[in-house]
């Protein structure tokens, strides 16, 4: 077996490490689940999940990383973009395709809100809702203005979390949340 066979190999155990965790998180609570369980699930000794993941922190890091990495990647490019009504629509636009994308990793955090707190991820998300809302609200508009933009980030997260038992296609209702996010940064930029 070539190095490049077993590297992938081992990527594609630690994948459903990742996948089995974070489902059992949030069909559970991060609390309630144990790592046995996780072993259990996969059908795998404890031995071969502390080979990739030593503790639940672990594994729920390592989600947050791989899943969170085009939020970082989009915050960068939007520092380097003018704050333009475009920039801004793009910056929702991707926003929402990294939600839609890390569907579970959002539903665990809403799920899991004292856990987020207690983890040095939720201070990461925290910093990146701050990093977007700046780049997203008008700077120099009225408060009315500003409140909508502000808004427009949060309008994503109500599609996300609070529609996903609404009957009919999750990407739908994603992309519902997005033109009503759009609307209201395009109301801002109109009033300007």
């Amino acid at each position: 077996m070539s190095s490049s066979t077993a590297q992938r190999r081992r990527g594609d155990t630690r994948q459903r490490i990742q996948d089995v965790a974070l489902e059992l998180f949030v069909e559970q609570g991060y609390e309630k689940t144990s790592l046995r369980e996780i072993a259990e699930r996969l059908d795998v000794t404890k031995a071969a999940l502390y080979y990739h993941f030593k503790t639940k922190e672990d594994i729920i890091v390592s989600v947050f990383k791989d899943l969170t990495r085009p939020i970082d990647e989009l915050i960068t490019w939007a520092r380097q973009q003018p704050p333009t009504l475009d920039t801004k629509r793009e910056v929702l636009r991707r926003y929402s395709e990294s939600m839609g994308a890390g569907a579970s990793l959002f539903r665990f955090m809403q799920e899991n809100q004292a856990t987020m707190r207690e983890l040095s991820i939720g201070e990461t998300m925290k910093n990146h809702m701050a990093e977007l809302v700046e780049l997203l609200r008008t700077q120099d508009g009225p408060l009315t203005d500003q409140v909508r933009c502000v808004s427009a980030l949060f309008t994503l997260h109500a599609g996300m979390m609070y529609l996903q038992h609404v009957e009919g296609d999750p990407e739908e209702t994603r992309l519902a949340a997005l033109e009503v996010a759009t609307d209201l940064i395009t109301q801002a930029h109109q009033a300007a």
